[in-house]
């Protein structure tokens, strides 16, 4: 594989499949114009700069040391119609083979940090001293809600009156699903504090997957099922962690199909973190759900809420490639403004937040890694971070969603969320894009950058 821009090896370490958080080292200076500055000095000394990645959209090597099929090399097989393009993850970005290339790119972008899983298939060994902060489940809600709600993702299962699935229940599945990840996430959390958090001094958590819902109108009923669309999308994991029940809309509205704790299991999971990692790309506006039939029920309804991304034909925030991402940086500061209010976590890292390009195979290298739109998503939204900081969250650091452009699960090889660019038809080569130039000017305390933007909120109610 040949890497463009690389200059210094750098040999890291391969750790347990749950999420994980290692340092790098490094970077240069490029110029950058400035009106009002940001840069690394505007955040905390000791905040964490770094990417993410997940083993199944990069690793690929899917017969390699021992690896066997997980679901999502079951689901690219036998619901390969689910995915945009028909692709799968068997070669990804063959980071199973590169990866001291690719991490010696991020130590010359100037990343601090990696995030990063690797396959449970392929490998199960013990917790280890080198990594300092651990994630139990990336995004469980999400992983309940598409693979046994809608049937979107692995391992595709839903009811045959919201997609077309080969079994599965709507109504009932998404719940056990998260009831269970929630336990199992408690489990491995109290293990971990018992037997190996002392002699490692190192912290564990989850990640949630979020969006922040705007009232689409002033209204009460809208600014209810705002309220509800958090609730059943974060509250549904973080309000158990943070008091041992879920949320009383969720048990109103799910009734006996939403799994009880029992005394035990809520002493389990109440305070089972030492951090909650937030993934945040978009926001929605949210009004009532005007029509609900109650002969087919499923979580994805059971909110009663109607999300969209605009009103009265004006778009939340400025459109994107991806039909699902309107860029509307307000978001994440208000959700973690959210957060902290509500379940007020001991601390926060923001593990994921990215944009995407539409794949063209028309375009070449110099095209495709003129991204001036993710330089603009990534400034806007770190300054909307800042914000949130100054307002008193207690953020600890950032991760690109993504470094290196890879397999988007159902969307297959068609979108690409990294910084540096992988050319997937000649030899996996890549190659920085402006957006890794721009972080690598970012990233040196003493460099300047611009955050002067025309605004890109279409709306603020």
């Amino acid at each position: 594989m040949e890497v463009q821009v690389l200059k210094h090896p750098f040999v890291y370490y391969l750790l347990p499949s749950i999420y994980l958080l290692i340092c790098v080292k490094g970077g240069m200076m490029i110029p950058a114009q400035s009106s009002t500055i940001l840069n690394r000095s505007s955040f905390p000394a000791d905040f964490i700069f770094g990417a993410g990645s997940s083993a199944y959209q990069y690793e690929g090597a899917a017969e390699s040391g021992g690896r066997k099929p997980s679901i999502w090399d079951t689901f690219a097989i036998n619901q390969s119609e689910k995915i945009l393009d028909h692709s799968n993850g068997n070669v990804a970005d063959n980071f199973y083979e590169d990866y001291k290339e690719d991490i010696a790119l991020m130590k010359e972008v100037g990343l601090d940090s990696f995030r990063f899983s690797l396959s449970w298939s392929r490998i199960l060994p013990p917790f280890g001293d080198r990594v300092k902060h651990w994630v139990t489940v990336n995004e469980p809600n999400l992983f309940s809600m598409t693979g046994y709600a809608t049937g979107t993702d692995a391992p595709g299962r839903c009811s045959n009156y919201i997609g077309s699935c080969p079994e599965g229940n709507s109504g009932t599945e998404p719940y056990l699903v998260a009831h269970h990840l929630l336990l199992c996430h408690a489990t491995a959390v109290k293990l971990y504090k018992k037997n190996y958090q002392a002699s490692q001094q190192g912290a564990i958590g989850i990640t949630v997957y979020t969006w922040w819902t705007v009232p689409k109108f002033q209204t009460i009923s809208c600014k209810k099922a705002a309220s509800r669309s958090f609730d059943f999308l974060i509250g549904w994991f973080l309000h158990p962690i943070a008091y041992g029940t879920y949320p009383e809309c969720m048990q109103v509205l799910a009734g006996d199909r939403l799994p009880k704790f029992t005394n035990s299991e809520s002493e389990l999971v109440r305070g089972s973190i030492d951090f909650v990692g937030v993934n945040y790309y978009t926001s929605y506006y949210g009004e009532d759900l005007t029509s609900y039939n109650s002969s087919e029920l499923s979580y994805t309804t059971d909110s009663r809420v109607n999300l969209t991304h605009e009103k009265n034909g004006i778009p939340l925030g400025e459109p994107t490639s991806s039909s699902w991402l309107y860029i509307y940086p307000e978001g994440i500061r208000r959700v973690l403004l959210h957060i902290k209010k509500k379940y007020n976590p001991p601390y926060i890292y923001i593990t994921e937040n990215g944009l995407a390009d539409a794949n063209s195979s028309s375009w070449t290298v110099n095209k495709a890694t003129n991204d001036i739109l993710r330089i603009k998503y990534h400034r806007l939204h770190l300054s909307s971070l800042l914000k949130a900081i100054e307002d008193g969250v207690d953020v600890r650091g950032y991760y690109v969603w993504s470094f290196l452009d890879n397999f988007e699960w159902d969307s297959g090889y068609t979108y690409r969320f990294g910084i540096t660019y992988v050319d997937f038809k000649n030899g996996l080569k890549r190659y920085l894009k402006n957006s890794g130039l721009w972080f690598k000017n970012f990233l040196q305390k003493e460099a300047n950058v611009s955050t002067a933007a025309a605004s890109l909120l279409y709306s603020d109610q």
